[in-house]
């Protein structure tokens, strides 16, 4: 019979790609996470690993076990969330991984609510209506990272985004919210917006502006990406003159006639210099939503989590719906 505990080890191994960092991650020593993978093959009955350089990967039979073993976890996930709501929930901590625009919109009102600080109502209720006790560890990273943060089981709640011109791929036996989706504008100069014959709140036509130098985020970003197809759908290739993964930086530069930017609304800086902001002729948004793993998101720890992002997510919607030209 085959060994949940070594399959788990299996799992790992194929998220962290070496026998050391799977260690590390299980609290293991190398020599052990190797006992129990020979012991895995005695009991498979035939090779679940390779050697490859000097690195280990999975062979078929390895890959096929991996495939059953997150419907297995999925399923145990499931028993002890379904466990912890009968039992009024174990109150804990819930690891999010978010990107930076929602780390600094969606994020600090959880901290509000859960810390009775604010202008939230207090902490978040359990079912029974007594207050929960929750810990909130927070890490910002890229959607990418933090997915892969999620299959290593380094995080619990992974908060990401896709744009319409760049859709993400997430493992179908994740679960998934969608909590918002919100346009992305350029953002201009008032008066190179004048110069270029756009009224406040006018959509543009990315085609007659590729004469105009750009600000984008890193290379390294999915909001790079994002620009660089958004603008080539448009029939041309950004000049960028300015790069930074801060939008309050490129926006900055934007309010300094430094050039054009592209930047989903909810990246937008509460404080910053006048903008001429416009929605775009070939419409692009961006979709906001979290992702957990398979029989995670029945848990009352991080359900509570979920329904306050849902909460924040449309009451923010709701401010700003409607309203593209903010700020002027």
């Amino acid at each position: 019979m085959l060994d949940v505990r070594r399959l788990r080890i299996l799992q790992h191994l194929a998220a962290y790609g070496t026998v050391a960092a799977t260690a590390d991650a299980l609290h293991l020593t190398a020599p052990a996470v190797s006992q129990h993978l020979a012991a895995l093959q005695k009991e498979a009955g035939t090779p679940v690993v390779e050697k490859h350089g000097r690195t280990l990967r999975l062979t078929a039979a390895g890959e096929l076990l991996v495939a059953h073993t997150e419907v297995i976890l999925a399923e145990l996930a499931a028993a002890e969330s379904g466990l912890a709501a009968m039992k009024g929930g174990r109150r804990g901590t819930v690891r999010i991984s978010a990107f930076a625009s929602a780390a600094r919109t969606l994020v600090p009102p959880l901290f509000e609510r859960l810390n009775g600080t604010g202008t939230g109502t207090g902490p978040a209720p359990d079912s029974t209506g007594a207050a929960r006790d929750l810990s909130l560890r927070l890490s910002v990273q890229e959607p990418d990272e933090a997915l892969d943060e999620l299959h290593k089981r380094s995080t619990d709640l992974a908060l990401v985004h896709s744009y319409t011109v760049l859709p993400r791929s997430v493992p179908a036996a994740w679960e998934q919210t969608v909590l918002m989706e919100e346009p992305v504008l350029l953002a201009l100069h008032p008066d190179r917006a004048g110069l270029e014959g756009l009224a406040a709140g006018q959509p543009a036509d990315l085609s007659r502006l590729a004469h105009l130098p750009w600000l984008t985020p890193g290379p390294e970003t999915s909001c790079y990406e994002m620009i660089q197809r958004a603008c080539g759908a448009a029939g041309f290739v950004p000049d960028i003159r300015a790069s930074s993964s801060d939008f309050s930086v490129l926006t900055a530069l934007a309010a300094a006639d430094a050039g054009a930017v592209l930047v989903p609304r909810m990246a937008l800086p509460d404080h910053t210099a006048p903008l001429s902001l416009h929605p775009l002729v070939r419409p692009v948004s961006r979709t906001v939503f979290t992702v957990c793993r398979a029989g995670t998101g029945k848990h009352p720890d991080l359900r509570a989590v979920l329904d306050l992002l849902h909460e924040t997510a449309t009451a923010l919607d709701d401010r700003t719906a409607g309203r593209p030209d903010r700020p002027r």
